[in-house]
């Protein structure tokens, strides 16, 4: 069982539409036993709890992605480094703040969402929180491109 983490900021926007989207992507290929997912944020005590951002969850589900109303906010924990196989970041900033909290033994498990998406030519996932529908729209692209790299990389298929 390979276990994601997905990270952003406030984990209402990005990471919880990129959980969303794996949690899809891998039913449609018969994969969920085979990947325990999560999402988290460096500063989810701003929205401890909350449900994922309507804006977001309402682009997702035009799409059928109907995870995200079951997701909760939270906030990364220490012991998410000892207990994920992999944590994906969904932009710079959290990435660098997850490697300064990051033991050594674990930093070879952080990423970045989009390095699974190389053709894109870009390398974050910008936050749509202060946005229009568009923005969210943008980053669920994103989210789709970055995690079918991404399983197709669990795979050995890219």
């Amino acid at each position: 069982m390979t276990k994601i983490l997905m990270i952003c900021m406030g984990n209402i926007c990005r990471s919880p539409m990129a959980e969303g989207v794996l949690h899809a992507l891998a039913q449609q290929q018969g994969r969920l036993g085979e990947i325990e997912m999560d999402s988290a944020g460096t500063h989810g005590n701003y929205h401890a709890g909350e449900p994922p951002d309507p804006r977001a969850v309402a682009v997702a589900a035009k799409r059928g992605y109907t995870q995200l109303p079951r997701q909760r906010s939270r906030q990364l924990l220490d012991a998410d480094f000892e207990r994920f196989d992999l944590l994906i970041a969904m932009d710079r900033q959290n990435l660098d703040n997850l490697r300064r909290q990051c033991p050594p033994e674990h930093q070879h498990k952080l990423h970045l969402l989009l390095e699974f998406a190389p053709q894109l030519g870009v390398d974050e996932v910008p936050d749509p929180y202060y946005g229009n529908v568009a923005g969210f729209e943008r980053v669920l692209d994103l989210c789709e491109s970055g995690v079918s790299g991404l399983l197709a990389h669990l795979t050995g298929a890219q």
